[in-house]
C-alpha cells in the first residue's frame, strides 16, 4: 500500500535558515520539493562531477576487490588523497601495460640477429671497424658484398637478414637498421621484470581496493549528503526580498507529530495539510514482510502514482506463481530453498533480503513443481506413487482432447491474472475521477468477467443452456450501454460510438494476445522438465555403457552438470518472463503508468 502522506510548507527567517536546515536534517523524515531551475551553482556542479567520479570508481572497485571488500572503514583517509592514489595505482598499470608492445617488438628484431654484447660492437668501432645491420629482399641481395664489405648473412626467410664489418661507414643504397641499445638477454630481463611489476602493482591495486572500498563507499554517501543540501537550498524561495524562505516539503503521516514537535519549538511559520490525490506527492510503499520483497521489481518499473494503487500486493503472489510455473521442477525449488539459506549465512546483510525472495520462490517452485508433476526431470505421475498423491497433481491430456492440462492451467491463471487488473483499473479509474468517468472501465470489466464466468458456469454444467445465452444477451447489453454510449459523459453520442468502436477493436485484439502470452508458461516449463529428462537419459545410458565401476562417475559428473545448467537457464528464464508478463499485460491491462516520485527524505549520512 501507498503511505499516505502530509504537505508542508515552510516560511523560516533567512537568519534561522542554516539552523531549520541542520534540523530538519538530523530528523530525517521530511521529503524537500526540489524546484530548481537554470544554470546549478559551481559548489553544486563540482560536487556533481566527484560524484560522478566516485560513481565510475566504485564498481571497479568493487570488482577489484573480488567483490570481497574488508569491513573497516578508514575515517582517517581524506577522498581526494584515496582518489589520487587509485589513480596513480591505475596510471602505473597503464605506463608498465604500455611499455609491452615495445619491448615485444624489439625483442622479435632483437631474436633474428642473435644474443651479443653491444659493448663488444663498442670496442670494435673504436679499433676502427664499423658494423652495420641489414636486411633486404633476397632477390635484392648481392654476392659480391660478402667480398667488398665483408658482408656475413645471420638468417634467411623472404629476406636477408645481414651485418657489414669494414674499416669505415659503407652506403649499400639502402639505410642500416637501428636495433634496440639493449641485447636480447637484457630485453628478455626486462620484459620478464615489467611483466612482475605489472602484477606487483595489480595486486597493490587490488589491496588498496579491498582496503578502502568501504572508506570511498562512506564519502561516496557524504557527498551525496552535501549535494542533497545544497539542491534542497536551491530550492528555496526568497520572499519579502530575501528576509524570508519559502520551502515546500512532505512527510509520512506517522511521522506528522514527531515534524510538528519540532517545527513548534523552532518557531518556525509552517502549514500542513493531507495530500489529495491530484497532489504530486512522493510514493513511500509499506507492505507486508512477503510483499515488501517484491518491492524492488514495482520500482524497476516505476513507483505509483499517488492517485494510484500500489501494485505490489498483486505482483508478489502472481510474479512467484509465474515463476514456479516456468521453473516447474520440486527438485530445483529444493535447491533454490538451500542455495538461498547458505548464501544468507555468508552475504552481507544488505544482501540477505534478496535471499528471502529466493527462498520464498524455492518454496512456490517446490509446491506447483510437485502439482505439475516433475522433480529434477523425472515425472512424479509415472512414478509408484499413492493415488491420493496424484489426484493433485496437474498432468496428462484434457480428456477427449489432444490438450495438456497444464496449457490450460496457464491460459486460466492468465485469464485470471487480466480480469484482476481490469478490476483494479476500474476501482483507480473510480477514485482518481469519478464513477461517472470510469462507466467504460466497468462496462468492459463487467462484459470480460461475466463472459467468462457465464462460460465457465455453463462448460461445467452448473447452468443450462438457455440461462447461459440469456446471461450473455444480458451482460452483453448492459456493458454495450457502457461502452459505447456512456464512455464519455460530456462528449456527442456518435462521438462516443466511434470511440467504443475502436476501443473494441483494441480490446478484441489486445485481450486475444494478452491470454495467448501466459502460454510461455507452460512453454517454459514444458521445456526445462524435457532437458532435465534429456540430461537423466543421458547420464544412465552412459552409465550402462562404461560400467559399474567408472559410470557411477560419469552418471553423477552429468547429472550435476546438466541440471545445474538447467536451473541457471531456468532461473533466467523464469525471471525474465514473468516480469514480462506483469509489466506488459497486466500493467496495461490495469491502467498502470508508474510515473510516480520516490520518496526521499532529506537526511544525513552519520561517520560510521
Amino acid at each position: 500500500m501507498i503511505t499516505k502522506m502530509k504537505k508542508l510548507t515552510f516560511l523560516i527567517y533567512h537568519k534561522e535558515y542554516e539552523t531549520f536546515l541542520n534540523n530538519i536534517r538530523e530528523l530525517g523524515v521530511v521529503h524537500i520539493v526540489e524546484k530548481q531551475s537554470g544554470e546549478m551553482d559551481e559548489r553544486l556542479q563540482a560536487f556533481m562531477q566527484k560524484r560522478a567520479l566516485y560513481k565510475a570508481m566504485l564498481p571497479a572497485m568493487l570488482a577489484l576487490a573480488d567483490k570481497n571488500p574488508a569491513e573497516e572503514v578508514h575515517t582517517e583517509e581524506p577522498a581526494e588523497e584515496l582518489v589520487s592514489r587509485y589513480q596513480a595505482l591505475q596510471t602505473r598499470i597503464q605506463e608498465l601495460k604500455q611499455s609491452l608492445p615495445a619491448l615485444d617488438k624489439n625483442r622479435a628484431l632483437m631474436s633474428v640477429w642473435g644474443d651479443f654484447d653491444w659493448q663488444s660492437v663498442a670496442r670494435l668501432k673504436e679499433a676502427g671497424w664499423h658494423i652495420q645491420f641489414y636486411v633486404c629482399q633476397d632477390k635484392n641481395y648481392d654476392k659480391s658484398w660478402e667480398e667488398t664489405y665483408n658482408a656475413i648473412p645471420v638468417a634467411e626467410d623472404r629476406n636477408v637478414y645481414f651485418v657489414t664489418v669494414t674499416p669505415g661507414p659503407v652506403d649499400l643504397g639502402m639505410e642500416p637498421l637501428r636495433l634496440s641499445e639493449r641485447s636480447l638477454s637484457e630485453l628478455e630481463r626486462k620484459k620478464a621484470e615489467t611483466e612482475t611489476e605489472i602484477a606487483g602493482a595489480e595486486e597493490d591495486l587490488k589491496k588498496f581496493c579491498r582496503t578502502y572500498y568501504r572508506t570511498m563507499v562512506r564519502d561516496n554517501d557524504l557527498l551525496q549528503g552535501e549535494i542533497d543540501l545544497l539542491t534542497v537550498k536551491l530550492s528555496s524561495e526568497a520572499k519579502a526580498e530575501g528576509a524570508v524562505v519559502l520551502l515546500e516539503g512532505w512527510v509520512p503521516e506517522e511521522n506528522a507529530e514527531e515534524v510538528k514537535g519540532l517545527l513548534d519549538r523552532s518557531g518556525v511559520y509552517y502549514e500542513m495539510r493531507n495530500a489529495t490525490k491530484e497532489d504530486d506527492a512522493p510514493i513511500k510503499l509499506k507492505n507486508n514482510v512477503f510483499s515488501r520483497m517484491y518491492e524492488v521489481l514495482t520500482k524497476m518499473y516505476g513507483m505509483p502514482d499517488y492517485g494510484e494503487f500500489d501494485p505490489t500486493p498483486i505482483l508478489a503472489p502472481f510474479f512467484s506463481l509465474f515463476f514456479a510455473f516456468c521453473m516447474g521442477d520440486a527438485g530445483y525449488g529444493l535447491v533454490l530453498i538451500a542455495l538461498g539459506f547458505v548464501l544468507k549465512a555468508k552475504l552481507s546483510a544488505s544482501l540477505r533480503g534478496m535471499m528471502n525472495l529466493v527462498i520464498t520462490l524455492g518454496i512456490f517452485t517446490t509446491v506447483v513443481g510437485a502439482v505439475l508433476g516433475t522433480c529434477f526431470g523425472v515425472s512424479l505421475f509415472d512414478l509408484d506413487l499413492p493415488d491420493s498423491w496424484k489426484q493433485f497433481m496437474v498432468a496428462g491430456k484434457i480428456d477427449g482432447t489432444t490438450y495438456d492440462k497444464q496449457m490450460l492451467l496457464a491460459l486460466i491463471i492468465g485469464v485470471v491474472h487480466i480480469c484482476i487488473a481490469m478490476t483494479v483499473k476500474a476501482l483507480t479509474d473510480t477514485v482518481r475521477y469519478g464513477f461517472k468517468e470510469s462507466i467504460s472501465s466497468w462496462a468492459w470489466l463487467l462484459l470480460v468477467v461475466g463472459f467468462v464466468c457465464t462460460g465457465g458456469l455453463s462448460f461445467f454444467e452448473v447452468i443450462s443452456k438457455d440461462v447461459s445465452n440469456w446471461a450473455f444477451i444480458i451482460i452483453g447489453g448492459i456493458s454495450a450501454i457502457g461502452i459505447y454510449l456512456l464512455n464519455n459523459l460530456r462528449r456527442n453520442v456518435f462521438i462516443n460510438i466511434g470511440a467504443g468502436v475502436w476501443d473494441t477493436y483494441n480490446m478484441a485484439t489486445g485481450l486475444m494476445g494478452d491470454v495467448l502470452s501466459y502460454i510461455r508458461l507452460y512453454a517454459l516449463g514444458l521445456a526445462g522438465g524435457m532437458l532435465g529428462g534429456v540430461f537423466n537419459q543421458l547420464a544412465f545410458m552412459v552409465n550402462d555403457a562404461a560400467g559399474p565401476a567408472i559410470g557411477w562417475l560419469f552418471c553423477g559428473l552429468i547429472l550435476v552438470f546438466g541440471h545445474t545448467l538447467n536451473i541457471a537457464m531456468s532461473c533466467l528464464s523464469a525471471f525474465v518472463h514473468p516480469l514480462r508478463l506483469t509489466f506488459v499485460e497486466y500493467f496495461k491491462n490495469s491502467g498502470y503508468d508508474g510515473k510516480g516520485t520516490a520518496y526521499k527524505p532529506f537526511t544525513v549520512i552519520k561517520n560510521k
